[in-house]
């Protein structure tokens, strides 16, 4: 099953056949782009609201996440004449004039500008037959409309998934670089904790004891345990990314998980000079791949 991206656009152009033998020409657009839930908008020309309830649904069993516009323009084609409403014209001009008595204003009604005004302009004379063909090609025209929308989220799905694998790879390889320098910096770190006890108990303290103690302390400054989770969070990682489907929310709390075992390293293994350095550095590099991850899946579905 692919990854799917919240990223998409599909657009579909028909003509529709109408009963006076002319042709009723739309467009279905559909674009979408990440969100936490799956948010929906539609912009339906009047008189097609009633198909908003099935456009819905098509959408909802179709996708999971994103914010998704749907989008129906149409015309008729150019031989067909546009009406205008002739009592809302009326009313306008009869206010205008009313207003121009009134207020002994000057000018003349400028007919451009009232048939801008809302409703003056009719919807080319379809008739209810009309309307029917329409809303019945358009119920035909969602599905292939979202295989198309579905094709590209797919595209951009894998250039995304492309991406993290990469990112796995460097999270990887810093979690290896850390692992190849943990004994020699669980020996510096013993040395380290053993002088300075050493100095605060002076040299009656007894020594068998203390190095015991030491051992304790090191031991519960390993780190075995952060590597091992990381490398186990990774591999998972790569398992999700291979079966495909509904990612996002799982990705994103796996790459919480990975980050805690960053802060976890990097707590214990501070103040530790030498090669503690340059597992600082490691634990940073992990982090910045853990981020760059974060920042990629918001985009997952």
């Amino acid at each position: 099953m692919p990854i799917y991206s919240m990223t998409g656009f599909a657009r579909v152009q028909v003509q529709v056949p109408v009963r006076d033998q002319g042709q009723l020409s739309y467009t279905l657009t559909l674009k979408s782009v990440n969100h936490r839930f799956l948010d929906l908008q539609l912009r339906l020309p009047q008189g097609l609201d009633a198909l908003e309830p099935e456009l819905r649904k098509a959408l909802k069993d179709n996708l999971v996440r994103g914010h998704v516009e749907l989008a129906l323009s149409g015309d008729r084609n150019a031989q067909q004449t546009a009406g205008y409403n002739r009592q809302l014209v009326a009313g306008y001009l009869a206010a205008f004039a009313a207003a121009h008595h009134d207020f002994g204003l000057t000018g003349e009604a400028d007919l451009n500008v009232i048939l801008r005004l809302p409703g003056a302009l009719q919807s080319d004379n379809r008739d209810d037959a009309d309307m029917v063909a329409l809303a019945d090609s358009v119920l035909k025209e969602i599905v292939p409309l979202l295989d198309q929308l579905k094709t590209m989220r797919a595209r951009e799905g894998e250039a995304l998934e492309s991406i993290l694998n990469g990112t796995l790879d460097r999270l990887a390889e810093a979690t290896d670089g850390v692992a190849a320098l943990r004994s020699e910096v669980e020996e510096r770190y013993q040395e380290r904790l053993t002088q300075r006890l050493l100095a605060a108990t002076g040299p009656e303290f007894n020594r068998q004891r203390l190095l015991e103690e030491v051992a304790v302390l090191v031991e519960r400054s390993d780190i075995a345990e952060e590597l091992t989770r990381m490398h186990t969070h990774i591999g998972h990682f790569r398992e999700l990314l291979t079966a495909g489907g509904e990612l996002g929310k799982k990705l994103d709390f796996l790459l919480q998980e990975m980050n805690r075992e960053a802060n976890t390293l990097l707590s214990k293994t501070g103040g530790v000079a030498g090669k503690g350095t340059r597992i600082t550095e490691l634990g940073l590099a992990m982090k910045a791949e853990i981020e760059k991850a974060r920042e990629q899946i918001q985009n997952v579905e």
